[in-house]
C-alpha cells in the first residue's frame, strides 16, 4: 500500500499502528486525531485506519463516510465496539477489534492491497 492514514486519537494505539505497517514496509502518510486533520490529510492516503470515537466525538463513522466520497479512501475501522459503525463506508474492507494483533492490521493491508488489484474480497472482521 502506498499511502496509509491512521485516524486514532489515542496516540500510543496510532503510533502502534504506524510502526506494525512501516515494519511491513507500508508507508504511513500521517496520524489524525479528528475530522479536520483526517480531512486535511486524507486527499494523499489510499487507504485509512479509522477509530470511531476521537478528540471530537463519535465522529469516524462520518470521517470514514467523507474519505470514501471525497477521494476513495479505502476504509478499516478499528474499533471495540464495531456496533457503534453504523452504516460502513463504502470502501470498506474490514473492521479490526480492538485490541488488535499485528497479524490483524497487515491483514486489513492484504485486504486492501487485493481490492486495488481488481481481485474479489469480502469483508473480514479481523
Amino acid at each position: 500500500m502506498k499511502a496509509v492514514l491512521i485516524v486514532e486519537d489515542e496516540i500510543f494505539i496510532a503510533m502502534e499502528i504506524e510502526r506494525i505497517l512501516e515494519d511491513a514496509g507500508h508507508k504511513v502518510i500521517g496520524i489524525a486525531a479528528d475530522e479536520n486533520e483526517a480531512l486535511r490529510a486524507g486527499r494523499e492516503a489510499e487507504l485509512a485506519f479509522v477509530d470511531l470515537n476521537l478528540r471530537d466525538g463519535p465522529t469516524g463513522p462520518a470521517i470514514a463516510h467523507q474519505l470514501a466520497a471525497r477521494y476513495g479512501v479505502r476504509v478499516v475501522y478499528v474499533t471495540a465496539n464495531p456496533a457503534q459503525i453504523g452504516e460502513p463506508a463504502p470502501t470498506m474492507l474490514a473492521c479490526v477489534r480492538k485490541p488488535f494483533t499485528d497479524e490483524a492490521i497487515l491483514a486489513a493491508v492484504d485486504a486492501a492491497n487485493q481490492a486495488s488489484s481488481g481481485a474479489p474480497i469480502g469483508t473480514p472482521a479481523l
